[in-house]
C-alpha cells in the first residue's frame, strides 16, 4: 500500500466510460492514430494533461457565486490581483484566459526576428511563441546522465548559458526558467540554480522570466531535497523564487487548481502597459482579460489552497508511488519522479522502433488499445523538427511518455488499474510497431496530425 492518503474526500461524481477493445480501435483509427483527436467519452483513465483538469475544492465552488461580472473594475479581479501580489511580489498582475495568450502577449513583445529566447527547456506552446516572433528558442538543460538521480534535473545548465551570453548577448533578449521542467521530466529547479540564472542575467542586462505554471509544486520539491530550505514552507519558497526573477506567466489551468485561467505578473510597468494594450486587443478589458468574474474567484482561491503542505505532499508521494508502480511493473520510468506527471521512456521500452517512426507514440497508442487509458506523447512528433527536403524528422531528445495527474482527480484504484494496463503494455513491447505522420499543420502539429501504422 502507497505511504500516503488523500488530503481531501470526494463530494460530486462522474462516471467513468468503459468502451469494449472494438470500440476503442475504431475510435483512434476514426481519430488518425492521434489520441489527442479521440473524443472523452472513448477515454477510461485521461492521463493526458494535468491543464484545466483539477477537481475544484468546495470552497472554490463557494467562490463562484461571488462572481463579480462586472465589465470593468469588477470585485473578483481585486480579490485576484491582491492574491497574486501576496504571492509574488509583482506590482503588476493582468489575467488571461490561459498560459498560452500569456506567453504569445510578451514574448510578442520582447522578441523579433533574430532575437534569442534561451530556457532550461522551451515547452511546445512556448516555443511556438517564440517562433511565432521570428526568434530562435535555446534549450540549455542541464546535463543528467542516464540512470543518474539529479534532485534538480530540471535546471538550466549555468555553463552553458554563460558561454552563449558571451556570444550572443545583444541577440538574447531574456531566460525563461520554466518551473518545474515539464519537457524535461517534470523535474523541478533548484533555488540555488535560479539565483545563478539571475546573477549571469545580471551580468549582461538580460531580463529573466518564470514559466510558473507548476510554481508551487516546484517549492514543495525545493523544499523536500535542497540543503536549507526545508526549515520554509512552500510559499516562501515560492516568493523567494518570484523575487529573483523580473516577472512570469503561468497557466492558472495547472497550479491556479482551476479549469481556465492564466496571468502575466511583472516589475516592469512600461512592458505592462505594452502587455495591457495587448491584452485589450485580443483578451479583453484588462480586468477581466476573457475570463469570467466567477474564473476570477476560483483562482484566487485556488492559488491559495495549492501551497497547502498535505496537498503538496500528498501529490509528491503520489507520484512517487505511481512511479514505483510502473517501475516494478517492467516499465523504464525517469526518476526521480516530480509531481505533476510520471515520465516513462519509450525510446527504451521500444529500441526497434527508430524515432522517425514514433515510439513514444506507439506506447501510448498501445496503451489506449489495451486498456483505454490515454497519456501525452513528448517524443519526436511533438519535440522532433520535420525536414524542409522532405526526409526523417530530426528526432526529439528523449522520446517520453507523460502520464500526467490531474490534480485531485483520480484515487488509488485507477492508478493501479493504469499500471495493470502499462504491465499488459511491456509484456507485449517486442510486438508493438511504430507510426508515420501522413498529415500535419505547423506549430503544434500534435495536435491535429493525422497518423497510419508505419507499415501500412
Amino acid at each position: 500500500m502507497p505511504p500516503f492518503m488523500e488530503p481531501f474526500r470526494i463530494k460530486a461524481v462522474e462516471p467513468i466510460p468503459f468502451p469494449s477493445a472494438r470500440e476503442r480501435r475504431d475510435a483512434l483509427v476514426a481519430a488518425g492514430w492521434n489520441l489527442f483527436r479521440v473524443p472523452a467519452r472513448a477515454i477510461t483513465i485521461d492521463l493526458l494533461t494535468d491543464s484545466g483538469t483539477a477537481a475544484m475544492s468546495a470552497a472554490q465552488w463557494s467562490a463562484l457565486m461571488r462572481g463579480d461580472e462586472s465589465y470593468a473594475g469588477a470585485r473578483s479581479f481585486e480579490r485576484f490581483e491582491a492574491v497574486v501580489r501576496d504571492l509574488t511580489g509583482y506590482p503588476e498582475v493582468l489575467p488571461v484566459h490561459q498560459g498560452r495568450a500569456a506567453e504569445r502577449i510578451l514574448l510578442g513583445l520582447l522578441l523579433g526576428p533574430g532575437d534569442i529566447s534561451v530556457s532550461n527547456t522551451h515547452f511546445d506552446s512556448t516555443r511556438a511563441s517564440v517562433e511565432a516572433a521570428g526568434a530562435l528558442a535555446v534549450d540549455l538543460p542541464v546535463p543528467v546522465a542516464p540512470g543518474e538521480l539529479n534532485p534538480f534535473g530540471g535546471d538550466i545548465d549555468i555553463d552553458r548559458l554563460r558561454d552563449l551570453l558571451r556570444e550572443s548577448a545583444d541577440r538574447v533578449k531574456c531566460v525563461v526558467l520554466t518551473v518545474t521542467n515539464n519537457a524535461g521530466g517534470g523535474q523541478p529547479v533548484s533555488v540555488r540554480n535560479v539565483k545563478a540564472t539571475r546573477q549571469l542575467c545580471d551580468s549582461y542586462g538580460v531580463p529573466l522570466y518564470l514559466d510558473a505554471s507548476r510554481f508551487a509544486e516546484n517549492a514543495y520539491l525545493v523544499t523536500e531535497r535542497e540543503d536549507g530550505h526545508g526549515h520554509l514552507t512552500p510559499r516562501e519558497v515560492a516568493r523567494m523564487v518570484f523575487e529573483l526573477a523580473d516577472g512570469c506567466w503561468a497557466s492558472l489551468k495547472k497550479d491556479g487548481m482551476a479549469n481556465i485561467g492564466g496571468l502575466i505578473a511583472l516589475r516592469d510597468d512600461g512592458l505592462a502597459r505594452l502587455a495591457r494594450d495587448q491584452l485589450i486587443a485580443f483578451e479583453g478589458f484588462p480586468t477581466y482579460g476573457g475570463l469570467a468574474g466567477r474564473d476570477l474567484e476560483a483562482l484566487a482561491q485556488g492559488l491559495l489552497e495549492v501551497t497547502e503542505p498535505d496537498y503538496l505532499q500528498y501529490r509528491a508521494e503520489c507520484a512517487r508511488w505511481f512511479g514505483e508502480q510502473l517501475g516494478l511493473a517492467g516499465l523504464p520510468v525517469l526518476q526521480p519522479t516530480g509531481c505533476h506527471a510520471v515520465y516513462v521512456d519509450a525510446g527504451e521500452l521500444l529500441p526497434h522502433i527508430p524515432p522517425h517512426e514514433l515510439p513514444a507514440t506507439a506506447f501510448a497508442n498501445a496503451l489506449y488499445l489495451t486498456g483505454g487509458v490515454r497519456v501525452t506523447e513528448l517524443g519526436t512528433l511533438v519535440f522532433g523538427r520535420p525536414d524542409p527536403a522532405g526526409g526523417p524528422d530530426t528526432p526529439a531528445p528523449r522520446e517520453l511518455a507523460r502520464f500526467t495527474l490531474p490534480r485531485r482527480v483520480y484515487t488509488l484504484s485507477h492508478l493501479e488499474y493504469v499500471v495493470d494496463v502499462a504491465e499488459t503494455v511491456w509484456s507485449k513491447a517486442d510486438q508493438l510497431t511504430g507510426f508515420r505522420i501522413v498529415e500535419q499543420g505547423g506549430a503544434l502539429r500534435q495536435f491535429t496530425a493525422v497518423l497510419r501504422p508505419a507499415a501500412e
